[in-house]
């Protein structure tokens, strides 16, 4: 398959920039796969579209602020970093930018000193291994050095870093948010809860792949970067429950999906309690094993996120609803309103 099916164009004032004030109030596109019905509504109302015994599933890992500005020793140059994910104790996989002025041994200095990265090893497309040195709490660092790594299509500031996280978020890690959860309150959950909805948090830390562009013509040639993940024995039970009683399973963004995803490959079918690196790459024509349907944001063209959700409800439907959602004049990508992709009616 060619990237090319995958492309759609948008109108670049639809790209959300800001959050809107009332996380609930964002507008809702309702999606039956199988009739190809659309509805449009509020996210408020997304009880209207869950029962009693589904089960929603939350990604808890909370983005910290990984975006850093620095200068090198020697030359005083200013570099750039973006933190990914800890290889080992104080040893980061980070992008730098401009890449070509950090090669191994070059040291980079943060504010006045509190923090400083040595580079041990050069990857590809610019990223970077680092060493990094400081004094104290290294949370406590990076909330005073460093930036939230907002997407690079979002041009405004961020004057509350609170709107750049879920509500729920726990599991420090992440380079970028779930963004799909970002649409919750925590009265919306506890409405959920009282409805009968089982809501279950996994962890996966949001990394390289979020910012890395697609650059194969060929669909089946992308690579994806290994992003770490965690399922918790209650969680899997849960699942395993939900699953044997014919309940539902709606993931809530992509990054819920991935997990849950490898989660039932790697334990032949069933939901089992495990931690690790996922690298699962989900395009047509994938089969879902652990998922039935899915809450999620709309996605960049020619994005692996695109694929994933075209595989759930095929890639012509997902393009003529994306054309919905452009003449309804929605909000895109990080900030941007939501779609609901039902599952399938059990018989």
């Amino acid at each position: 398959m060619n990237m090319e099916e995958y492309n759609y164009e948008l109108p670049e004032e639809l790209i959300a920039q800001t959050p809107l004030k009332q996380r609930d109030a964002s507008r809702l596109l309702v999606l039956d796969p199988e009739t190809e019905e659309i509805k449009h509504d509020t996210f408020h109302h997304i009880t209207n579209y869950l029962q009693a015994g589904d089960c929603l599933v939350l990604n808890d890992s909370r983005v910290i602020p990984v975006r850093l500005f620095g200068s090198k020793q020697d030359t005083s140059a200013k570099i750039e970093l973006l933190l990914l994910h800890e290889m080992e104790e104080d040893t980061w996989e980070a992008l730098v930018k401009p890449a070509r002025k950090v090669k191994p041994g070059t040291e980079i200095i943060f504010g006045e000193g509190q923090l400083k990265a040595v580079c041990t090893e050069e990857k590809a497309e610019g990223a970077r291994i680092l060493k990094l040195e400081y004094d104290g709490i290294f949370l406590e660092v990076l909330n005073e050095l460093g930036e939230m790594p907002l997407p690079p299509y979002i041009k405004k500031q961020l004057h509350n870093q609170e709107r750049y996280q879920t509500v729920y978020a726990k599991e420090e890690g992440s380079a970028a948010a779930p963004t799909a959860g970002l649409h919750f309150t925590p009265e919306l959950l506890e409405e959920l809860k009282q409805q009968g909805i089982q809501l279950v948090y996994v962890t996966l830390h949001v990394g390289l792949g979020t910012f890395r562009p697609v650059t194969v013509d060929q669909v089946e040639d992308h690579h994806m970067h290994a992003e770490y993940y965690v399922v918790g024995s209650e969680a899997a039970a849960v699942l395993n429950e939900v699953k044997q009683s014919k309940g539902r399973i709606i993931s809530v963004g992509t990054t819920s999906t991935r997990v849950l995803e490898t989660n039932v490959q790697n334990h032949e079918g069933r939901f089992a309690a495990d931690s690790g690196w996922t690298d699962i790459y989900i395009y047509p024509p994938y089969n879902y094993q652990a998922i039935d349907g899915l809450i999620t944001n709309f996605h960049l063209p020619k994005s692996t996120l695109l694929l994933l959700i075209s595989a759930l409800a095929g890639r012509e439907t997902i393009l003529r609803t994306y054309q919905a959602a452009i003449d309804h004049r929605y909000r895109f990508f990080s900030f941007g309103d939501a779609m609901c992709i039902l599952p399938d009616k059990k018989a």
